[in-house]
C-alpha cells in the first residue's frame, strides 16, 4: 500500500517509478542520459529506495558512455551532462574547472544549458573568478533559447542593478518570459514586482495571479504572500476565503 500518502504524492511517487523503470530499460540498452537519470533517481529516492551504491554504479557507467561521445564526436548536449555530473561529484570526484570546460565547448556550440550553467558559475565565483558581467553575457545568450533559468537569473541582476543598469522593465521583461515556461521563481518574483509597483503600475490582480501560479508549485514564499495580500486586503478579488 501507499501507507498515510496523499493523492497527490501517491501520484508522484507512481510517475517517478514508471520513469524509474524507463530509465532502467534505458539504461540498460547503454542510453547513457538514461543511466545518468537512473543515478539522479536512486541518489535521491524517487520512487525507488534510496540507494547510494546503485546511484553511483548508474552514474559511473554514465560517464564513461557520456566522455565517450563527448570524446569523440563533441556532441554539445553530452558535454553538458558530463559537466554537471563533475559540477556535483556524481559518479566522479567533484571538479568545477573540469566542468566549466566541457559546459565552455559546449556552450560555444550554442548549447543552451551549458550557457546557462557558466552564467551561475561566474555569478558564484566557482571554478572561476566571480564575474557578474560575464555571468549576465552567457545568460543573455541562453536566454534568448528560450533557457528559463536564464532567463529568470537575467531578471535578478536586472532587479539588484548586479553587472548591468538597474532596470526593472528589463527585469519584468525576462521574468515574463520564465514565468510563462512555468518558472517558480520566475512567478513569485513577478508576484512581487506588480504587488510593490516596481517597473510596473502595482497591480494587486496581477500580483495575485502571479503568486498564486508560484503557489500552486509549491513555493512557501508566494503562499505567505497571497495569504497576507487575501488577510490585508479584503475587496481584492472578493476572496479572503482563500487563504
Amino acid at each position: 500500500g501507499w501507507g498515510g500518502l496523499s493523492e497527490d504524492k501517491q501520484e508522484t511517487v507512481k510517475w517517478y517509478r514508471m520513469a524509474a523503470e524507463q530509465y532502467h530499460i534505458a539504461a540498460e540498452q547503454g542510453d547513457a542520459k538514461a543511466q545518468y537519470w537512473l543515478g539522479v533517481i536512486f541518489s535521491n529516492g524517487q520512487g525507488v529506495p534510496e540507494n547510494d551504491r546503485e546511484a553511483m554504479k548508474w552514474f559511473s557507467m554514465a560517464e564513461k558512455g557520456l566522455r565517450k561521445v563527448a570524446g569523440q564526436q563533441g556532441v554539445a548536449d553530452a558535454q553538458y551532462w558530463l559537466g554537471l555530473m563533475y559540477a556535483n561529484g556524481e559518479g566522479v570526484a567533484q571538479d568545477s574547472k573540469k566542468a566549466i570546460k566541457l559546459w565552455r565547448e559546449a556552450a560555444d556550440k550554442g548549447n543552451a544549458n551549458a550557457q546557462s550553467q557558466l552564467g551561475v558559475m561566474y555569478a558564484n565565483g566557482e571554478g572561476v573568478e566571480q564575474d557578474s558581467r560575464q555571468a549576465i553575457t552567457w545568460w543573455r545568450e541562453a536566454a534568448e533559447q528560450g533557457n528559463a533559468n536564464a532567463q529568470s537569473h537575467l531578471g535578478v541582476m536586472y532587479i539588484l542593478g548586479d553587472g548591468v543598469e538597474k532596470d526593472s522593465k528589463e527585469a519584468v521583461k525576462w521574468y515574463r518570459m520564465a514565468a510563462k515556461q512555468g518558472h517558480v521563481y520566475a512567478q513569485n518574483n513577478l508576484g512581487a514586482i506588480y504587488a510593490r509597483g516596481e517597473g510596473v503600475a502595482k497591480d494587486i490582480k496581477e500580483a495575485v495571479k502571479w503568486y498564486r501560479m508560484a503557489a500552486e508549485q509549491g513555493e512557501a514564499a508566494a503562499q505567505l504572500a497571497l495569504g497576507r495580500i487575501y488577510a490585508e486586503d479584503r475587496g481584492v478579488l472578493k476572496d479572503n476565503k482563500r487563504a
